[in-house]
């Protein structure tokens, strides 16, 4: 599994998760850059992601949901604010009220940095979200967010051997 380390730091307001991939920096950035292939591993197994619209650059937008295994569905956004192709991004995530996309206010936004790195002839990625406070985070973890991250992380894997 892809997922080598996952770290809470309450202090800090901060969830990182460390994983390595076998597969070159450029094939793992295609991931992120190709909506398709992003659909596939965005959310966990049984709550496959859509994107709607993705605009992966400084002042992008990422609108998507995620289905239920109920068929209900998910919202959610990122607001791109920073891309220094392949080694990462930066962007805010939120969840959004309904298909308009509108931020959701009674659920927390985070600010998140996501690095590529070339280790070992693979790459290795640190995932790096943080919340305005720390009730932010706690309500997030509560949610199930380790879990359902590290979900959807370790399908990348499959992803990268096809």
């Amino acid at each position: 599994m892809p997922v080598t380390d996952v770290t809470t730091d309450l202090d800090s307001r901060t969830l990182t998760i460390t994983a390595d991939f076998a597969a070159p920096l450029d094939r793992v950035w295609a991931v992120y850059d190709d909506p398709r292939q992003l659909e596939r591993v965005w959310g966990p197994p049984t709550y496959p992601a859509t994107f709607v619209d993705h605009d992966l650059r400084p002042g992008g937008r990422m609108n998507y949901y995620m289905t239920s295994p109920e068929g209900e569905k998910y919202y959610g956004y990122w607001t791109v604010t920073d891309v220094s192709a392949p080694t990462g991004f930066d962007f805010r995530d939120g969840f959004a009220v309904d298909e308009s996309f509108a931020p959701n206010t009674s659920l927390p936004e985070s600010v998140n940095s996501y690095g590529f790195a070339e280790v070992d002839g693979g790459t290795r990625a640190t995932f790096v979200a943080t919340y305005a406070t720390t009730e932010a985070l706690e309500q997030v973890l509560a949610m199930g967010m380790v879990e359902g991250a590290t979900l959807a992380m370790n399908q990348i894997d499959d992803l990268l051997a096809a």
